[in-house]
């Protein structure tokens, strides 16, 4: 018997962008050190200093976008300290979220645009604002995009790349707000304008992100809850701009990272949702001073779950880790967390323009962890692995048929429905931390492509180097009834992802 029924509405609601399902590749911590980057003469397999199994792991994912090198670390970063002869760059103080390190500088402009070759990713550059100046951050963008003979090109073309980097996404500081400099709205506003201003000069093509901010941040951070709004309204007539706007939000609220309880596992779970508020709440900001006339694009180029023990603030009483390396379990739990995520990113495609998952390896809500030779892929990753027939396709809505609920009064099944030439794709959470629920789907004139569930025994169970694989995909029975329904049993804690193809005729 059915427990929860599941339809999909007729009328697309957007595109979903494949910006949707980027990362974050930040140099902090074991990111991009040791995460992706160990160099050519490493004995860890590579593919031009990049590891081969992250390279591999995250093509085939696959992961379309990546924001770097920060984070709070781009506000340090000069970019020309990172370009020529390896054996010739500066070791340098490397920041980022109170950390310092020596940074070889090895992982570079040329070697990012690289990894991105091999990974088919697109490079979202963050710009420094906080110890830079326009000057460098136009040098900069004329260094990699410029098809004018001019003395930076020729010595981009020295330094091994001919042609231009061509890349589209350029951000205007990070987090200005608090480590990307303490400005306050109407004095970082002043310094965007001459920015933008100078860096349209240089390229017109290029896509300019402007640092939002969360509005409602947590109490004991002092922050201007209106500062979204300031900003925009000292733009002026000059908020044409801005491209995109910077969002960030990360989820606090969810206990330990694995001795979490139940109530912890709910709280996670509703604190993805509620990711939701934020987006519309932006909307509604951009709606009240930009003209109609001008799109601007929401940005959410930091978010996931960041567990206490992986940082020296907020919620959580647990032991910290000290020294902070940033790095944290990844659960099941956070996986569905993720899945929650990605179905209200589908729900605002028309008005979210990229998301970026913080962060790509070892760091935070990660989708890769590597162990010396070993690269494990989270349930996180599987995740997102899951929603990959998404990509691309037009979003569809759900409307969802139970009785089943949980305790904050949502309904223990979630889904989210994509529709494309190729056919659809649903995938379907189920929510509840302990019950199985006979699930159905109604999806007309087609046939089951392929069917796959992530669950496991425990929602706080881990994939390690020793068991890679306790949480990952395997594959789903999905029964036809007479009636034309698809249906099948969600283990509890556990989402799937059924992908269907057009099927004429089908009794």
């Amino acid at each position: 018997m059915v427990e929860a029924s599941i339809e999909i509405g007729a009328d697309p609601i957007g595109r979903i962008s494949p910006r949707l399902y980027g990362t974050l590749a930040e140099h902090l911590g074991r990111c991009c050190y040791d995460g992706l980057w160990v160099g050519p003469s490493s004995q860890i397999p590579n593919v031009e200093g990049f590891r081969e199994d992250a390279v591999e792991a995250l093509r085939d994912l696959p992961m379309p976008l990546a924001r770097w090198p920060g984070g709070c670390y781009a506000d340090n970063y000069h970019w020309r300290k990172g370009i020529g002869s390896a054996a010739e760059r500066p070791v340098t103080l490397g920041t980022s979220c109170g950390l310092s390190v020596a940074d070889s500088n090895a992982l570079g402009t040329h070697e990012f645009l690289r990894f991105c070759e091999l990974a088919g990713v697109e490079p979202y550059f963050a710009g420094n604002v906080g110890s830079g100046s326009v000057q460098e951050l136009c040098d900069w963008v004329e260094y990699v995009n410029s098809d004018v003979d001019t003395s930076l090109a020729r010595e981009r073309a020295t330094n091994g790349c001919p042609g231009p980097g061509h890349v589209r996404l350029w951000g205007v500081g990070n987090e200005t707000w608090g480590c990307g400099g303490n400005f306050d709205a109407a004095a970082y506003a002043q310094e965007y304008l001459r920015y933008a201003t100078m860096l349209r000069r240089i390229d017109q093509d290029i896509e300019l992100v402007a640092v939002g901010q969360e509005d409602d941040p947590l109490p004991e951070s002092g922050l201007d809850p209106e500062w979204n709004a300031r900003f925009l309204a000292a733009l002026g007539p000059n908020v044409g701009l801005v491209d995109h706007l910077s969002v960030h939000r990360y989820w606090v609220h969810g206990g330990p990272e694995t001795d979490f309880d139940e109530a912890d596992y709910y709280a996670l779970l509703a604190e993805a949702e509620a990711t939701e508020a934020l987006i519309e709440r932006t909307v509604r900001t951009i709606a009240a001073i930009a003209p109609p006339s001008r799109r601007i694009g929401i940005a959410l180029d930091e978010w996931g779950v960041w567990h206490p023990e992986a940082r020296d603030w907020g919620p959580g009483n647990v032991p910290r880790r000290t020294p902070a390396t940033f790095e944290q379990a990844g659960t099941l739990r956070d996986a569905l967390a993720a899945a929650v995520a990605l179905e209200v990113f589908h729900r605002q495609c028309s008005v979210l323009s990229m998301a970026n998952l913080a962060q790509t390896v070892n760091v935070l809500h990660a989708l890769l962890v590597t162990d010396g030779a070993a690269c494990v892929k989270t349930p996180t990753y599987h995740a997102f692995s899951l929603h990959s027939p998404h990509i691309g396709a037009q979003a569809h809505g759900t409307q969802i048929a139970t009785d089943i609920t949980l305790p904050t009064g949502h309904a223990a099944v979630s889904a989210t429905a994509s529709r494309s030439e190729r056919g659809a794709a649903v995938t379907v959470v189920n929510r509840h931390f302990d019950r199985a629920i006979a699930t159905g789907v109604h999806v007309a004139d087609m046939a089951v492509e392929r069917a796959r569930v992530l669950a496991a025994d425990a929602a706080n169970a881990v994939n390690s180097p020793q068991i890679p694989d306790r949480v990952a995909p395997r594959p789903l029975e999905v029964i036809r009834t007479p009636e034309g329904e698809f249906t099948f049993t969600l283990p509890a804690h556990s989402m799937a992802t059924i992908e269907f193809r057009a099927a004429r005729g089908v009794p």
